[in-house]
């Protein structure tokens, strides 16, 4: 008999209940990416074709459903962080390292909201925004040291540029798909201690970024008199 104790185990779900968990997941996935972090709880259990007790049976708190949904795709950018960490160029590594978490979030308005606002974090999100904020800043001061970077650029002054860029990715890329590429292009052009390089997207005509800025701002154009 070992003397050794013994951890406990979760308990292991019926069949019916890890499906009920899976559909959960699945349409919070969808209503996420469709209308944000905020989305009704009510229309998530109708989606998933469930009653809205077993919602809360399975997450008692939106918090614990967020970090059900993300978890995969949090995992995911810890890795893409570790693999910029990994180049020789730091800047290049920096400028393909949010170009992959911009692509990721273009069509995710919950993904977008999870990166750029303050909601309550789980323990995967608390721990890639910990990362996150480790990777840029090694990038930066290595970009610096490479003298590849502005050297008065702190981590803090392109966090929150992302932020604020990150803010209207799924909306640009709603009117006009890959112009967020274009605006990256431009945010990080204007940290180069060179020369800028070419835009890889045209700009978004002056329509389409009202759209946008209306969109993103929870509102719409109002409809032109006739």
């Amino acid at each position: 008999m070992s003397t050794s104790e013994e951890k406990p185990q979760p308990p292991v779900l019926r069949a019916d209940a890890r499906r009920n968990r899976e559909l959960l997941i699945a349409a919070a996935r969808e209503l996420f990416a469709e209308q944000g972090l905020e989305a009704p709880l009510d229309d998530i259990a109708r989606r998933a074709g469930v009653g809205n007790a077993t919602l809360y049976r399975r997450f008692p708190t939106r918090e614990a459903l967020i970090e059900a949904v993300f978890h995969e795709g949090l995992g995911q950018g810890m890795e893409a962080g570790e693999e910029a960490r990994r180049g020789e160029d730091a800047f290049a590594s920096l400028v393909a390292y949010m170009a992959q978490i911009f692509e990721g979030l273009a069509a995710d308005r919950g993904a977008i909201e999870l990166m750029t606002t303050t909601v309550a974090a789980g323990p995967t999100l608390a721990a890639l925004r910990e990362h996150n904020h480790e990777t840029v800043g090694l990038l930066v001061r290595r970009a610096q040291e490479q003298g590849t970077m502005r050297p008065d650029v702190v981590t803090e002054d392109l966090l929150f540029a992302l932020a604020a860029l990150g803010r209207y990715v799924p909306s640009a890329a709603a009117v006009a798909p890959g112009s967020w590429r274009r605006y990256l292009a431009l945010l990080f052009d204007g940290l180069r201690a060179e020369a800028a390089g070419p835009l890889p997207a045209p700009p978004l005509t002056p329509e389409q970024l009202d759209d946008a800025l209306a969109d993103a701002g929870g509102g719409r154009r109002p409809a032109q008199q006739e």
